[in-house]
């Protein structure tokens, strides 16, 4: 069974930091591309930032200067560190596994961890 399980979200005021963690089981982590996506109160998922299973990262152009992923292949574990928030940043967070197997494509999600940022 795939699990993606999010940690570390919260409550924070505006210029904070916050670290999600993404534990991630069931499947071989490091052949997979690593996502963090986010989603505000009637807003599309969009994508925040990408680690490839090779160690490259990429970042939507507002979060690129405030943000960074990483990945711990030894503990099947993606990061987001977040700094400098804004309250602009408020949303629910997801990780996302992405990857091929025998010619197909797989995406997995977690749940999702909630990240408010105060003015």
């Amino acid at each position: 069974q795939v699990q993606l399980v999010e940690s570390g979200g919260g409550l924070v005021q505006s210029g904070g930091s916050l670290r999600l963690s993404c534990a991630v089981s069931g499947i071989t982590f490091s052949r997979y591309t690593m996502n963090w996506y986010r989603q505000a109160p009637g807003k599309q998922r969009e994508l925040v930032a990408t680690i490839t299973n090779g160690g490259i990262t990429n970042y939507a152009d507002s979060e690129k200067s405030r943000f960074t992923i990483s990945r711990d292949n030894a503990e099947n574990t993606v990061y987001l560190q977040m700094n400098i928030l804004k309250p602009e940043d408020t949303a629910v967070y997801f990780c996302n596994a992405d990857g091929w197997r025998v010619g197909r494509r797989y995406q997995y999600w977690g749940q999702g961890t909630q990240v408010t940022v105060s003015s």
